[in-house]
């Protein structure tokens, strides 16, 4: 199993699932057509064995849930 760095940039807090609309933190490019599909954590790992051997491209963000958020020091 191999995962593919995808060129485009990172996903943004816009970027949501299709599965259910939560902000999505995987974004897969099938093979077959080139379409993309983002998902949030959960959904990702439910359609995993699925789509990855689809995919041309996996990028997986979800090490991005457990990071601190910087706190500013007024």
């Amino acid at each position: 199993m191999t995962t593919t760095a995808i060129s485009s940039p990172q996903l943004t807090t816009l970027d949501r699932c299709d599965r259910c609309g939560a902000q999505a933190y995987v974004r897969v490019v099938l093979e077959s057509s080139g379409g993309e599909l983002r998902f949030c954590g959960h959904h990702a790992r439910a359609v995993e064995a699925t789509l990855r051997p689809l995919a041309s491209e996996w990028l997986d963000e979800t090490g991005r849930l457990h990071e601190k958020a910087p706190v500013s020091v007024d």
